[in-house]
């Protein structure tokens, strides 16, 4: 499996997907997608290869000087428990530290046991917590690595 980068005018496509993998009250639209990836530092990965579709699953992060931040990270439930997820989180790393990042940080929902699994698997450890971050009221749990 290999990770392209995509280019700005694919916000759609990552709209349908993170539509796919979170409840309405989740999703980021098109317009949202347009307006994170106008940031500086942001880059967004694809996956694909084999019989993987481009739409299968993205994630987009942002590094500033030394930290890096994923912003959002999307599978397909379609394609989800194939390595995909594992795949785009390794290759999201690798950009960040080619970037200049010695640390990548995220929130994810105290509650999606799947991503926490996930991110604890690739060494990530909480570092604290976000209380009722979410829309609908969910704690986040705010993770850390050194990269």
């Amino acid at each position: 499996m290999t990770d392209t980068a995509v280019p700005a005018g694919q916000a759609a496509l990552l709209a349908r997907i993170h539509a796919a993998a979170f409840t309405p009250v989740h999703r980021w639209d098109a317009q949202a997608m347009t307006d994170l990836l106008a940031l500086p530092g942001v880059f967004v990965l694809l996956a694909q290869g084999g019989d993987i579709p481009p739409g299968a699953g993205f994630i987009m992060a942002r590094t500033l000087f030394d930290e890096a931040e994923i912003l959002t990270f999307a599978v397909d439930p379609a394609w989800q428990g194939q390595g995909i997820g594992r795949a785009l989180l390794a290759r999201c790393l690798h950009e960040a530290a080619r970037a200049g990042a010695a640390s990548m940080f995220l929130e994810v929902a105290r509650d999606n046991a799947a991503a926490l699994g996930l991110y604890h698997a690739a060494g990530f450890a909480v570092v604290g917590v976000r209380p009722r971050y979410y829309p609908d009221g969910t704690d986040a749990c705010v993770m850390k690595r050194e990269i």
